[in-house]
């Protein structure tokens, strides 16, 4: 075994990401792991299965009865930056999202008699947690490292796609073990874990799995685990009593039966250290069988060279982030640029295995032929910006992930395309069918690596499906009424949204009959405008608009996460009829002004769901979806220059390179992909068409490679922070006349140059 002094340790490590000059360099992992950005800081590589990070889940709460509260909300991704104590490392995670699963098999390492629980915040001693301290505490892409306080351990963290690899340097000990916990989890109420398993295969080969319920209703997750030293001892125990008293007598009284199954089990290994000998781990995932896992094992880390795979995941990652090449103003900006571009490629994630085989949400093995199948679609987010964003830098991926959606309906016995769905599971979170957006913005704009006239047909499936949500309602009435379906307008704006994405498919693959049924679908937001209040109010089945209106309220108005000043902008397929429901260009730019400078009593921040003051601009909610176009909409408004205003106004208080320096949950990288389209310049509006409408950009020059070798190149004339307004556009040497820029003058490669100024005309 390798030893190597701590201090040495560091300072290699150090200079390690100093003397590279690579875009890895300028992401900052820890950016959004404090307060609600949701992101943790752990290893992964572009689009991994693996996500191995730090836990800390520091809250503990209790009801009357002495029972367990998880404090959900906070612990989204399982850390938060300033808790002082780690509770271990973990493989499974999600970045930036509203809700919490995951948590799978975790490890952690300890010093002296093995404690089989985690322990508190306020008194670690009792259970394998450890205090550590943050001035040891690094993180880079794919690579992490704490130094463990109560036992004197070094942690590092490294991973493939599927298989996650622990670095542990350990003092000279003859009681030096790691624990394995199979009850962890992320949200881990009493219940979620409906089975373990675990076999000792050898002295440094262990296999398994874990079942859970929650979010995700039936998840299970192979594993296999080899520690790179035998142990000398071993002990498993289930962590609460199970039926069967008799095995359990005796397996109490052994500690060394080689096989244990139970609700929840953990179990130690120890081993005998020299001081500062290194114990490395491998732990390979799989969604189908323990000798999937073994097999992924092989094929992605055959050795044991830990800086290896961190040097190859990062190879990974700067070939990714690699793609756009930014000069930006300040170097604050560039972190935040990589960065954000960083969190974009996290998800959604691998899910098969190294062979194909994944696991269906039929719950039987399939084969993906042809196409990499991917999980973690939290669709309400991100077909907003994300995966506009993909049409550019990730083709090959979104079709995949197409194709993806596609399994997923042949296998659904709804006979729907995802809503929100992971690990072989639809948890149906938040409303529309977003899906459809995806496919259809994919198709529009030039993505065929998925069967086209399938994709429409589960479009339209999913849309004319009885059984989901108030879709029969609104097929009926034109619009969702609130008296039989809460958040009702906003599923009306939403379906509404969709169906026009379905329509612009069917007119492009000459499907008239499709298109003529759903073009017509798609003007359904006006059935719930309101000219009396001049916003979108929703309506009860009988046509009257729900009583007690209050249009800043974000409950009992119909609304979901959102208020009715906000999701009143939420038509990004007809901006311009938008415009003229609420009074023309002059009424309707003094509706945006309004919203971005209003001024918002305390209570309305003690009421609002899903939001923080550092989220909102007047009444602008950035932290949250639903307005993300709204900046952009001042295009069809008498005063267009505002939207250059605007862009340039909202990064600096919604982007900062610090833990706590997002405006909101980065929700699976749709806050960063917002980001990222501002920063260039250009937004997606309204993805299903192949148009991205111009802002202000904030690089002063960008150069993006795209997949079928042409570059696309963005200059900036006279940029500053000062000069926020754009006063002309060429286009290969060409003046721009136009509020927007099309698909396929990206594709085709070329020069898109900004002429920014100090004052608008």
């Amino acid at each position: 075994m390798m030893k190597i002094p701590f201090l040495s340790l560091l300072l290699i490590t150090a200079v390690s990401l100093s003397a590279q000059n690579t875009p890895i360099q300028f992401v900052n992992p820890f950016v959004g792991t404090q307060k609600m950005g949701h992101t943790y800081p752990g290893a992964t590589v572009p689009f991994g299965s693996v996500q191995l990070s730090p836990d800390t889940d520091t809250i503990q709460l209790y009801d009357e009865n002495g029972k367990y509260i998880p404090e959900v909300y906070s612990y989204c991704a399982g850390y938060q930056y300033l808790d002082p104590t780690i509770v271990g490392f973990s493989h499974t995670h999600f970045s930036g999202t509203g809700h919490s699963d995951l948590g799978d098999i975790l490890l952690m390492p300890g010093v002296g008699i093995p404690q089989l629980n985690p322990g508190t915040a306020s008194d670690p001693e009792s259970g394998y947690r450890s205090r550590y301290r943050k001035e040891t505490e690094s993180a880079e892409p794919n690579y992490y490292r704490v130094l463990l306080d109560d036992p004197n351990v070094l942690a590092e963290l490294t991973t493939t796609t599927r298989v996650g690899m622990h670095r542990y340097t350990f003092p000279a000990s003859a009681n030096a073990h790691l624990i394995l916990d199979l009850t962890h989890g992320i949200y881990n109420y009493d219940g979620k874990n409906v089975w373990t398993f675990l076999r000792v295969e050898n002295d440094s080969l262990i296999t398994g799995y874990r079942t859970t319920t929650g979010w995700a209703r039936t998840r299970t997750v192979y594993f296999a685990i080899a520690f790179s030293k035998p142990f000398k001892d071993y002990g498993l125990q289930p962590a609460k009593k199970e039926p069967y008293q008799g095995f359990w007598r005796r397996f109490d009284q052994t500690h060394h039966f080689p096989e244990a199954a139970a609700h929840e089990l953990r179990g130690y290994f120890s081993f005998d250290t020299d001081e500062s000998e290194q114990i490395l781990v491998k732990v390979a995932l799989s969604p189908v069988s323990t000798e999937g896992a073994l097999k992924n094992m092989q094929a992605e880390i055959p050795h044991w060279d830990f800086d290896q795979v961190k040097r190859e995941g990062q190879e990974m990652w700067n070939r990714e982030l690699g793609k756009i090449k930014v000069e930006m103003m300040n170097e604050d900006e560039r972190v935040n640029f990589y960065t954000a571009l960083y969190h974009a490629f996290l998800g959604p994630t691998v899910y098969m295995d190294a062979d194909g085989q994944y696991r269906g949400l039929d719950q039987n093995i399939h084969l993906a032929d042809g196409f990499t199948n991917y999980t973690s679609f939290s669709l309400w987010d991100t077909y907003r910006a994300l995966h506009p964003l993909f049409t550019i830098v990730q083709p090959t991926r979104d079709g995949d992930m197409i194709q993806s959606m596609l399994a997923h309906y042949d296998q659904s016995a709804q006979h729907m395309l995802p809503v929100w769905s992971h690990y072989a599971n639809e948890n149906w979170c938040m409303i529309g069918y977003h899906a459809v957006s995806v496919i259809a913005d994919a198709y529009a704009k030039g993505i065929r690596n998925f069967d086209a006239e399938h994709a429409l047909e589960a479009c339209v499936a999913t849309a004319r499906n009885s059984r989901f949500d108030a879709l029969p309602d609104y097929i009926r009435l034109g619009y969702v009424p609130e008296d039989k379906s809460g958040n009702s307008a906003s599923k009306t704006l939403e379906f509404a949204y969709d169906d026009w994405c379905i329509a612009q498919m069917a007119k492009a693959l000459g499907r008239q009959d499709i298109y003529a049924e759903f073009n017509a679908r798609a003007g359904n937001f006006k059935h719930i405008f309101d000219p009396s209040t001049g916003f979108m109010h929703a309506r009860n089945s009988d046509g009257a608009f729900l009583p007690g209106f209050d249009p800043l309220d974000t409950h009992g108005q119909g609304f979901i996460e959102g208020n009715a000043w906000n999701y009143s902008l939420y038509v990004p397929h007809e901006p311009e009829e938008l415009a003229n429901l609420i009074g023309g260009k002059e009424a309707f730019g003094r509706y945006l002004d309004s919203l971005f400078t209003m001024s918002l009593p305390d209570s309305y921040f003690e009421k609002t769901e899903d939001v923080t003051r550092e989220g909102i601009i007047g009444n602008y909610v950035h932290g949250n979806e639903p307005s993300h176009q709204a900046p952009f909409f001042y295009q069809w408004s008498d005063r267009p220059w505002r939207t250059q205003e605007v862009a340039r106004m909202i990064p600096p208080r919604m982007y900062r390179p610090a833990p706590d320096g997002l405006g909101g949950n980065d929700d699976f990288g749709q806050m960063s992909a917002w980001y990222l389209f501002n920063a260039l310049g250009f937004y997606p509006v309204s993805p299903g068409n192949d148009r991205y409408v111009f802002g202000s950009p904030s690089v002063v020059s960008a150069e993006l490679t795209l997949e079928n070798g042409h570059v696309f190149r963005i200059e900036t004339r006279n940029q500053s922070p000062e000069n926020v307004y754009v006063e002309k556009i060429t286009l290969n040497g060409k003046l721009l006349d136009r509020a927007f820029l099309r698909h396929e003058e990206i594709a085709a490669g070329g020069e898109l140059v900004f002429f920014m100024a100090e004052k608008h005309e």
